[in-house]
């Protein structure tokens, strides 16, 4: 753009003297139409040249690269900035996920600890409750109600006191 401005600068400062093109008979007086009162000069004074618009169009480009180059650097910010706290949330949960795995390993390995315990404690309870239904019929289940046992007791309380008195020589009746 520049360089185009450049070139239409100087293009503009020799076509006032520039005589190549133009009709040496006539001046421009002569040979405007009868209707213009003085000498057609082109539109330049009135709306602007095409220099005047390129650097209306080279002031935007200025402006809007610096826009760009400042929105792409706030951006280029943000992503770094992102993926800092991406790598250290990554790494962290890295790190929480290796201390769960051990965790978890050293819960499984209670767990089958404690099931072989539970194992080996069922089998001896299950011994024990044989051995218990084994004895249970002999000493608990005679057969026999509960006032028979006592009358029974007490009989035989009697008996040994009544033999104690014999060995012991006091009641020879």
């Amino acid at each position: 753009v520049q360089q185009a401005m450049a070139v239409l600068k100087d293009f503009y400062a020799k076509s006032a003297e520039a005589t190549a093109l133009a009709q040496t008979a006539q001046t421009p007086a002569e040979d405007a139409p009868e209707t213009f009162d003085k000498p057609y000069t082109g539109m330049l004074p009135e709306g602007g040249s095409v220099v005047d618009f390129l650097e209306v169009i080279l002031s935007d480009f200025a402006r809007l690269e610096s826009e760009t180059a400042t929105a792409e650097q706030t951006e280029q910010d943000e992503y770094e900035k992102f993926m800092f706290e991406s790598k250290k949330d990554k790494a962290l949960k890295e790190n929480e996920k290796g201390h769960k795995d051990a965790k978890k390993k050293d819960t499984e390995t209670a767990l089958a600890a404690t099931e072989q315990e539970l194992k080996l404690t069922q089998e001896q309870l299950d011994k024990a409750i044989a051995y218990y239904e084994k004895l249970k019929p002999t000493c608990v289940d005679s057969g026999i109600t509960y006032e028979e046992r006592v009358k029974r007791r007490e009989e035989e309380i009697q008996s040994l006191q009544e033999a104690l008195k014999i060995l012991q020589g006091t009641d020879l009746s």
